[in-house]
């Protein structure tokens, strides 16, 4: 499996996190459920650096196929901070949400 975490400063965008949250509301995490090779998405944000982001879980390597549209989009640049790297292991423990 593959990972890639990325981060925006949110600072030099017309963005911010609460818009960002409003737009995943509105269907815009759901649209990412389609994707073939995606273990999971989930967003991020850190309210005191003003950063939003994303963690991707792949099966292996990004797959070449059009994505739903993404942060880079709307923010309107690309992450400030983009890491990708391999993932040993994923477990998902027990839990109360659905």
């Amino acid at each position: 499996m593959r990972a890639t975490i990325a981060w925006w400063d949110l600072s030099n965008s017309e963005q911010t996190i609460d818009s960002l949250r409003e737009h995943l509301r509105d269907g815009g995490a759901q649209a990412w459920a389609a994707v073939r090779g995606l273990r999971v998405k989930f967003w991020i944000a850190d309210r005191a650096t003003n950063r939003w982001g994303a963690v991707l879980v792949w099966e292996s390597v990004v797959p070449d196929q059009p994505l739903p549209p993404h942060a880079a989009e709307l923010i309107g640049y690309p992450p400030t901070q983009l890491e990708r790297f391999d993932v040993q292991a994923l477990v998902e423990g027990i839990h109360s949400e659905g």
